[in-house]
């Protein structure tokens, strides 16, 4: 914050320009929920902290709260999957197949960027002003076309087992999973989004 006062010499008519600079402490990057520089890092124990190599504030900001629930959601498809769809994987056919595979990319990835993104500053800075966010919206891509893909395969070749079969538990969990799937893919997207303005603004 710059406050600039202007003064007259009356004798010499000229302008003599006196700038108070006040120093204070800005988060340029709090539109998009990241950590400040200033902030204390770690756990707070008494009038110790522990941990401080982890800044836990931002796994509560905006884009640490996604990267937590895309995390999330990709992991219970992903058991759903294993448990449920692997038994079935005959009756599922390729839509098994691209689910997991989707999965297990974009799990693995958003592990990685999570652990970037908390232990470290200039990793965030530099992928979020790169060209590697796109992933966000492959992975978005990704995740609606296998969710569609599962959907289909729920609706003709797994519903009429479930009406004939009972215990078959392959058609409500795979259900559950091109649901979840869909959510995943508009945090994806959401993410794409807000990476996007990021990358525009450090331009």
């Amino acid at each position: 914050m710059r406050r600039c006062t202007i003064s007259r010499n009356p004798r010499s008519q000229e302008y003599t320009h006196i700038i108070i600079i006040i120093m204070h402490r800005s988060t340029p990057l709090s539109a998009f929920g990241v950590r400040g520089m200033s902030q204390p890092l770690g756990i707070r124990i008494c009038c110790c902290r522990v941990c401080t190599c982890i800044n836990f504030g931002f796994l509560m900001s905006r884009i640490g709260l996604l990267k937590l629930m895309q995390l999330g959601l990709a992991m219970l498809c992903e058991g759903l999957l294993i448990k449920y769809g692997v038994p079935y994987a005959d009756s599922i056919g390729q839509a098994l197949t691209s689910f997991l595979a989707t999965t297990g990319h974009c799990f693995t990835t958003n592990g990685i960027l999570l652990i970037c993104y908390a232990f470290s500053d200039k990793s965030y800075n530099l992928i979020r002003q790169s060209m590697f966010t796109i992933f966000n919206g492959l992975a978005s891509c990704m995740y609606f076309s296998s969710a569609s893909y599962m959907g289909f395969a729920c609706v003709v070749w797994l519903h009429p087992q479930f009406l004939v079969r009972p215990g078959f538990w392959a058609y409500p969990a795979m259900t559950a999973c091109y649901y979840m799937g869909y959510a995943a893919g508009i945090l994806h997207a959401l993410d794409a989004y807000l990476a996007f303005r990021h990358y525009r603004g450090a331009r």
